[in-house]
């Protein structure tokens, strides 16, 4: 459509002396928006009532999405390198926002499963667009520091929840007062769905792919071929998922996420139980539990940003190895000694969450060393599905295990040992699988130069910033 056109790659190029500091933002507008998915727990006692169900059918919500995230950006990564990302992030706008309005629709006429269909399914789609979108190109635009620039994209995904749990409650009260319930919720998603497409189109407008031959001011390219493990070659995505290195990546991301939300998933309760007195009365308090759960969104999001800038100094995998084997000790000591101060249970679980945050915002700059820039959207893409099944395996060992011992909320520090000692094992697991990751071979790497998708539309004459 000639409308839609300005959506077009070649429509997209940075005009000479376009600034690099730009892109950052554009990647922040999208993801503080879908970074809304962790705040679900603001409106889901309301649903449960509203829709007479349970916290497992509420909960399912969530869990579609997120499986949509994973299986929406393996199945579109190709297409989004292709395509650019303009194009990408406008289509993650109208998915993100539509799905709001499809769920307020269900939630209106009482049919559960339009929410699944909305939140759910479109919702998910637009969360793994908008989410990894901006990536290469952040990648393409930051060629001398790309764990900084990935890093400051994704933590907005970590800290969408601190905009949007305080948000949500604010227009939930003016929409139902202190209680609630169905019609509060479905306007707060009329609301959101509009308000969220308007931030994300100020993110589609303002990004641009760099010009062919553009490269940073003063960047050395050799500084970057003379790391052994950053490539210079490029391996397409199809070959990617042939190689050990991928493989191996899968289980560092997914060992790394199943044991932070090993963490995340049971925070509030996991805090008032491990602090109870002979007559099994929580020393901590609720208001101080809530207290924590916000200081751990704070270390998610300030950890994906901090520890991703460090590893372009520390290099992908000796981070990585701090992650896995400094997470094993925190997990030990939070399952031995845990307990013993509310102090050093805190300081240990904001180590385990800003490792977690950490993860998600330093793998797409591991990838980018490993297999180039050439289709790292679409690779990132195909190791989110890693995310995708951590996001059913942690709560299944957890609630798993939890449920053995009893209600959590109501359990004792002792009960949630066994849980923890198998996140040992998880994280052992993903210590081991980055250990044995090298080089990939050459055998892989494209045989021809690759050129980006909008090199064909552009002169190719370098441009410096």
């Amino acid at each position: 459509m000639p409308a839609l056109s300005f959506l077009d790659r070649e429509h997209t190029i940075a005009p000479p002396g376009y600034s690099r500091w730009l892109i950052p933002p554009a990647a922040l507008a999208i993801h503080l928006c879908i970074g809304q998915a962790y705040a679900t727990s603001v409106y889901k006692d309301a649903l449960v009532k509203h829709f007479d169900s349970s916290l497992t059918a509420i909960g399912l919500i969530f869990s579609i999405a997120i499986v949509m995230l994973g299986l929406s950006a393996a199945i579109f990564g190709t297409w989004v390198d292709r395509v650019g990302p303009r194009k990408t992030m406008f289509t993650a706008a109208c998915c993100w926002s539509s799905g709001f309005l499809v769920a307020a629709a269900g939630i209106a006429t009482e049919q559960l499963w339009l929410v699944y269909l909305g939140y759910g399914f479109i919702g998910g789609i637009g969360l793994g667009l908008g989410y990894i979108s901006p990536v290469s190109t952040l990648i393409k635009w930051f060629p001398d520091r790309p764990g900084l620039a990935t890093g400051m994209a994704i933590m907005g995904f970590g800290g969408g929840a601190m905009v949007a749990a305080p948000l949500s409650r604010e227009l939930l009260a003016r929409f139902g007062g202190a209680e609630a319930g169905g019609d509060a919720v479905m306007k707060l998603f009329i609301t959101l769905g509009i308000a969220y497409f308007i931030v994300m189109m100020l993110g589609v407008f303002t990004v641009r792919v760099p010009a062919p031959g553009w490269k940073p001011a003063n960047f050395d390219p050799s500084t970057v071929a003379a790391k052994p493990m950053v490539t210079t070659a490029n391996v397409s995505a199809a070959n990617a998922i042939k190689t050990p290195q991928f493989w191996l990546l899968w289980i560092v991301l997914l060992c790394n996420v199943t044991a932070g939300i090993g963490i995340l998933e049971q925070a509030a309760d996991m805090i008032q139980d491990f602090f109870r007195n002979a007559d099994g009365v929580s020393t901590v308090t609720t208001a101080v539990a809530a207290g924590f759960v916000g200081l751990l969104s704070v270390a998610n999001m300030s950890g994906r940003f901090v520890w991703s800038t460090t590893s372009d100094y520390l290099g992908r995998k000796p981070t990585y190895m701090m992650y896995l084997g400094v997470g094993m000790v925190a997990y030990l000591a939070l399952a031995l000694v845990g307990s013993n101060a509310t102090a050093l249970f805190v300081i240990l679980c904001v180590i385990i969450i800003s490792f977690y945050g950490g993860g998600f915002a330093t793998v797409p700059a591991y990838l980018r060393d490993l297999f180039g820039t050439f289709q790292v959207g679409a690779i990132h893409g195909r190791l989110l599905t890693a995310w995708s099944t951590a996001g059913v395996l942690g709560p299944l060992i957890v609630n798993g295990v939890l449920d053995a011992q009893g209600e959590p909320g109501h359990l004792m520090a002792r009960d949630y040992r066994p849980a923890l000692f198998i996140m040992v094992g998880v994280l052992a697991i993903g210590f081991v699988a980055n250990l044995l990751v090298r080089p990939v071979s050459a055998r892989w790497h494209e045989k021809q130069p690759v050129t980006d998708a909008a090199d064909g539309a552009a002169t190719p004459a370098a441009v410096r910033t």
